[in-house]
C-alpha cells in the first residue's frame, strides 16, 4: 500500500492500517507517517499554532505506537517535524510542514533509485540471489541488475508468518526473473548454490547489526557458514541515532494469532517476535544511498545524522 492509496485518509486510519501491517515495509510506513503530519498541517483550521504543534505532537506519538522497531518511522517524522517550533506563524508552520514532507519523499524516492543502482553493479552475471522477506531496496537492486542484461535467478523465502516471500516472488516473476520460493528452513539446504544474499533493514544500529525481519540471522549465520557474502539494501534514514546513546532498539512482538489460533493449544506460550539482529561480523557491506559502506560505516552515518 503506497502514498495513493492512504491519500485524504484520516491519522487514526493510518495508524490503524500501519498496526495491521496494511501498510507494510520500513519506507512505506516512513511514508505514510510523514503523510499524516503533513495532512493535519493542512486540515488544521483555526490560527492558534500552539494547538496546532500539540496536535502534531499527538499525532507523532500515535504514529510511534504503531512499530516500535521501525527506525524509519520515527527518523521520517523527525524530518517532517524539524524547525517548525521556530515558525513565526501558523502560515510558516504550515508550510514548513509540507516543504519538509516534499523534501522526504523526494529524498525517499532518489534514495531508492541511488540504491537500486549500486546494488544491482554488485550482481554480476549468472549470479543466484537469495533474499529473505519482501524488501523493496533490495529488490529493487536485482531489478536494476536483470534490467542492465544481467542473466540472474533468485530464491526467495516463503518468511512466516506473514509470508511476505509471496510478494516477492510475484513481484519477480511479472519481471520475467526466474525465481524459486523456498520454506525459511530450506535456506541452509539452499546456500551452496547461492552467489549473493541480498536483504533489506529495518533499523540499523551504530554498531553496524542489522534489524530485519524475523529469520534474517538465521540466513545469515547460512551464508557465513557456506561464504556468501550477505548484504543489507537500507536508506540512511533506517540508521538508528539512539542506538548511538546507549538504546537497545526494542523487538517487537505481535499477536500470537498470527502464527496458530492460540485455543487449539491451551495452556501454550506462543511467542511472535517480527524482527532479529543479525550481528555486524556476518553481514558483507552495507548499500546507502550515500555508497557502500561495510557494518563498522554505520556509526560515521549516524554521527553525520546527529550533527
Amino acid at each position: 500500500m503506497g502514498l495513493d492509496d492512504i491519500e485524504g485518509l484520516e491519522v487514526e486510519e493510518i495508524a490503524r492500517k500501519i498496526e495491521s501491517m496494511e501498510i507494510r515495509g520500513a519506507a512505506e510506513i516512513a511514508r505514510a507517517g510523514a503523510y499524516a503530519l503533513k495532512k493535519i498541517g493542512e486540515d488544521f483550521e483555526n490560527e492558534d499554532m500552539t494547538d496546532l504543534l500539540e496536535e502534531l505532537e499527538t499525532c507523532k506519538v500515535r504514529l510511534l505506537s504503531t512499530r516500535p522497531t521501525a527506525v524509519s518511522l520515527e527518523n521520517g517524522l523527525r524530518y517532517v517535524m524539524h524547525g517548525v517550533r521556530k515558525a513565526d506563524d501558523i502560515e510558516q508552520l504550515k508550510e514548513m510542514i509540507s516543504d519538509n514532507y516534499s523534501d522526504f519523499i523526494d529524498n525517499s524516492i532518489r534514495a531508492k533509485s541511488k540504491i537500486a543502482e549500486y546494488g544491482g553493479r554488485r550482481i554480476s552475471d549468472d549470479d543466484m540471489v537469495l533474499t529473505h522477506c519482501n524488501s523493496s531496496m533490495a529488490l529493487a537492486a536485482i531489478k536494476y541488475a536483470w534490467n542492465n542484461g544481467k542473466n540472474i535467478s533468485v530464491i526467495a523465502t516463503e518468511s512466516r508468518p506473514k509470508k511476505q516471500g509471496y510478494i516477492t516472488v510475484e513481484e519477480l516473476s511479472k519481471e520475467g526473473i526466474p525465481v524459486t520460493l523456498i520454506v525459511d528452513s530450506a535456506v541452509r539446504a539452499k546456500i551452496k548454490k547461492v552467489d549473493k544474499v541480498y536483504v533489506g533493514a529495518d533499523t540499523i544500529a551504530s554498531n553496524g547489526a542489522v534489524i530485519n525481519k524475523i529469520g534474517t540471522s538465521q540466513v545469515a549465520l547460512c551464508a557465513d557458514e557456506a561464504r556468501v557474502p550477505l548484504t543489507v539494501c537500507a536508506e540512511t534514514y533506517k540508521f538508528s541515532r539512539k542506538s548511538t546513546f546507549g538504546e537497545l532498539v526494542p523487538i517487537e512482538e505481535r499477536d500470537p494469532s498470527e502464527i496458530v489460533d492460540p485455543k487449539k493449544f491451551p495452556g501454550v506460550n506462543i511467542s511472535n517476535p517480527v524482527f532479529d539482529a543479525t550481528p555486524s561480523e556476518y553481514i558483507d557491506s552495507i548499500i546507502t544511498e550515500k555508497g557502500v559502506i561495510s557494518p563498522e560505516g554505520a556509526y560515521r552515518i549516524i554521527e553525520e545524522m546527529i550533527r
